[in-house]
C-alpha cells in the first residue's frame, strides 16, 4: 500500500440532521430500527447465488461487474466497458485481468464522492470486509486481495451473507419464460432462507422489445396455450402467474415507458392483438397494447392476489451503440416525464375501489410526487407509493419523496423501502441509508411538535419493517 493511505471511517451520525436537537431525536429513533430484519420485497439479485451457494469469484466480479450504478459513472468519464470486463451482448468478454479492472475502478473512485454509490460502497468496505483505509490507486491491490481472499471463505458464501445481513425475505425478479429452476433448487436444499420470485412479463407484453416474437412463441410452448389468439394469450399469463405463485411469488412487476392503461372492448382488444402479431404496428398501437395488458394484469391480480407493481417513465437503452455491444441494463437508461392521472384512469375506473387489489406505483419523474402520486395514493384504496427509485434512491431523493407525499398520502399509503438492486452486498447499506433518512425526517416532525416521539418511533419501525411486509403480502 501507499505510504499516504487515508483512513476510512463511517460516522455514527451520518445522514442525521445538523441541528443538535433533531440529531438527538434521530439517534434515538434509529436505535429502534437499526437492527430490524431486512425485508427486500423487490430486487434483481441472482437466485443462482442462493441455489448453488458457490463462492463469489473476486472483488471485480462481485462489486463492479453487476453494478450499473458504478460502471455508468465510469463510462461517463470515457472509460470503456470492455476495460472493466462488462459482458457483451453475445456473451463474450474482453480479455481483461479482473485485478486490472479493479485498479482502474480504484483510480477513479473519487468520481463517486457525494453520490449514493459512495455511501453504499464504503459501507460494504467498512462493515462487510473490515477495511479501514480508503479506496484509491495506492490501496487498490490491498482492497482486491482482502476482498477476494474473504470471498473464498465459507463466511462469505451467499447464504452465509444472507443470514449475516439479517435478511428475512428477498424477492428476485424473473421473466415469464424462466423455469425457476434456481428457486426450486433453493426449496429442495432445505435451507431456511426465504427467497421468492416475482413475475416480470415485459418481453411478452412489449411488442417493441427486441425478443418479443421469439419470446411469445416460447411463452405459448411453456404455457401450453395458443398465444396467437387473444384468449389463449391471456390464459398463458394466468398459467405462468399461477406457476410463479406456486414458487413463492407475491407480486408482479411491469417496466413500461409510460403509465398508460386502456380498457378496450373484447373485439377491439382482439383486433389490436391481431395487428401486433402481424407486425407493422405504430408506436401508438404498441403503447395501447401495453396499456391494455396492464389492465388485464390488474384483473388477474384481483383473482390471484398477486401485488402489482408499475415502474414506468424510463427510456430504456438510450445509447444504441452501447445497446448493440453490451445489451440491456448497462447504465444507458434515462428518466422521462410521466403522467399518471389520465394514464391510469381506465384501470382505476375498473379496479381502483376493489379492496382485494393492491397496486404499487413508482416514478422517475419527481415532479409527480405532490401533483399526482401523493393525491392519488391518498384517495384510491388500491394505490400505494413505492419509495424513491433508481436515479432518486439517494438521501436527497428520499427526503424529497417524504416531503412531497406526506401531506396527501401520509406514511401509511407508502410501502417502506425496497432496494431494487443487483448488487447483493449493498442491500444492508441501502436499507441503512433509508432508515437513517426516515429517522431524520421523523426527527424534524418531532422537533417541530407535529408528532410525538413515541409516535415517530412507531412510524420508523413500520417504515423499516411492517409496511413492506404488509404491502407485498410477505
Amino acid at each position: 500500500m501507499s505510504a499516504t493511505v487515508r483512513p476510512l471511517h463511517l460516522h455514527e451520525d451520518r445522514l442525521f440532521p445538523a441541528d443538535p436537537a433533531q440529531r438527538g431525536i434521530a439517534r434515538r429513533l434509529y436505535a429502534q430500527v437499526a437492527a430490524l430484519p431486512i425485508v427486500s420485497p423487490h430486487g434483481h439479485t441472482d437466485p443462482a447465488w442462493f441455489a448453488g451457494n458457490a463462492n463469489f469469484a473476486n472483488a471485480t466480479e462481485l462489486l463492479l461487474v453487476p453494478d450499473h450504478y458504478v460502471f455508468r459513472m465510469l463510462y461517463s468519464q470515457g472509460i470503456d466497458l470492455d476495460a472493466l470486463g462488462i459482458p457483451r451482448v453475445d456473451g463474450s468478454r474482453a480479455a481483461v485481468d479482473p485485478r486490472e479492472a479493479w485498479r482502474l475502478f480504484a483510480r477513479n473512485f473519487h468520481l463517486f464522492r457525494g453520490t449514493p454509490s459512495s455511501l453504499w460502497l464504503n459501507h460494504v468496505f467498512h462493515e462487510v470486509f473490515g477495511l479501514r483505509v480508503r479506496l484509491d490507486a495506492g490501496t487498490a491491490d490491498h482492497y482486491y486481495d482482502t476482498i477476494t481472499a474473504a470471498l473464498q471463505t465459507d463466511a462469505f458464501r451467499p447464504r452465509a451473507l444472507f443470514e449475516r445481513f439479517g435478511i428475512e425475505v428477498i424477492a428476485t425478479t424473473e421473466g415469464p419464460l424462466d423455469p425457476l429452476a434456481h428457486h426450486q433448487a433453493i426449496r429442495d436444499s432445505g435451507w431456511s432462507g426465504r427467497v421468492v420470485t416475482a413475475y416480470r412479463p415485459d418481453e411478452v407484453v412489449d411488442p417493441e422489445h427486441e425478443a418479443f416474437a421469439g419470446a411469445l412463441q416460447r411463452f405459448g410452448e411453456i404455457a401450453g396455450e395458443d398465444v396467437l389468439s387473444w384468449d389463449g394469450y391471456l390464459r398463458a399469463h394466468r398459467n405462468r402467474r399461477g406457476f410463479f405463485k406456486s414458487m413463492g411469488a407475491t407480486s408482479t412487476d411491469h417496466g413500461h415507458e409510460s403509465a398508460l392503461t386502456a380498457d378496450l372492448s373484447r373485439a377491439e382488444a382482439e383486433r389490436l392483438f391481431a395487428k401486433i402479431l402481424k407486425g407493422g404496428f405504430s408506436a401508438q398501437e404498441a403503447a395501447l397494447f401495453r396499456g391494455q395488458v396492464l389492465t388485464e394484469m390488474a384483473a388477474m391480480s384481483l383473482d390471484d392476489g398477486l401485488v402489482m407493481q408499475l415502474h414506468p417513465g424510463c427510456h430504456r437503452n438510450h445509447n444504441p451503440r452501447l445497446f448493440a455491444r453490451h445489451g440491456r441494463n448497462v447504465g444507458a437508461d434515462l428518466p422521462l416525464p410521466t403522467e399518471y392521472v389520465h394514464a391510469l384512469k381506465p384501470l382505476l375506473d375498473r379496479f381502483g375501489n376493489e379492496p382485494g387489489f393492491r397496486f404499487i406505483l413508482f416514478t422517475l419523474d419527481e415532479s409527480t410526487y405532490s401533483r399526482e402520486l401523493g393525491p392519488m395514493a391518498g384517495h384510491y384504496p388500491c394505490l400505494f407509493l413505492g419509495p424513491a427509485w433508481w436515479f432518486h434512491d439517494a438521501p436527497e431523493g428520499m427526503w424529497r419523496f417524504r416531503e412531497q407525499t406526506l401531506s396527501t398520502a401520509g406514511f401509511y399509503n407508502t410501502v417502506g423501502f425496497n432496494d431494487d438492486t443487483r448488487a447483493f452486498l449493498s442491500i444492508p447499506a441501502r436499507h441503512d441509508v433509508a432508515r437513517r433518512i426516515d429517522c431524520a425526517v421523523l426527527a424534524k416532525l418531532v422537533a417541530e411538535h407535529r408528532m410525538e416521539e413515541d409516535e415517530a418511533a412507531e412510524v420508523a419501525v413500520d417504515l423499516a419493517y411492517h409496511l413492506p411486509k404488509r404491502a407485498y403480502k410477505l
